[in-house]
């Protein structure tokens, strides 16, 4: 096996483990399991009917976040990959401030300012359709205010590699 043959996998071994282990957190699964299997969650967001919204994230340089809800008696409702084309769509309705951004989807990858329009633009790592690495961005008023638009890009990180 060539050195470049044997690289390639251990990655692909290593992405596949660490998918199982969140696919290994079921729907039921106590909220202590489930930190035990995945550690601490990047994200907790306590929700205004006493449950929390957990989110753990490989933001900056990962491309996948895996969310899920809590019942009140403290069980994982069911863990799902956050940045997706199809979940990214949620941001078309409703209002969208920056709380509400972090406990859907996790902190981004980064957050730049954009001189026109005194916008900030939030940027998620993600794979689109589970091969192409890109960023969706997403822009929000000044001061981190309310979505007001979002769009995918490619990964610039990624071009030329």
């Amino acid at each position: 096996m060539t050195k470049i043959t044997f690289t390639l996998a251990a990655a692909c071994v290593t992405l596949l483990a660490g998918c199982a282990n969140y696919q290994s957190v079921t729907p039921g699964m106590s909220v202590t399991e489930a930190v035990q299997k995945l550690g601490k969650p990047s994200t907790t967001c306590k929700q205004n009917d006493g449950t929390e919204r957990l989110v753990w994230t490989t933001q900056p340089n990962g491309q996948f976040s895996w969310g899920t809800n809590t019942t009140p008696q403290g069980k994982v409702v069911g863990m799902q990959q956050m940045l997706t084309d199809t979940h990214f769509q949620a941001l078309a309705s409703g209002r969208w401030d920056a709380q509400r951004l972090v406990c859907e989807f996790g902190e981004p990858a980064n957050k730049n300012g954009v001189s026109k329009g005194n916008e900030i633009v939030w940027s998620y790592r993600y794979q689109q359709q589970g091969v192409w690495p890109m960023i969706m961005y997403v822009f929000m008023g000044s001061q981190d205010k309310e979505v007001n638009r979002f769009h995918p890009g490619p990964d610039p990180e990624s071009i030329g590699h």
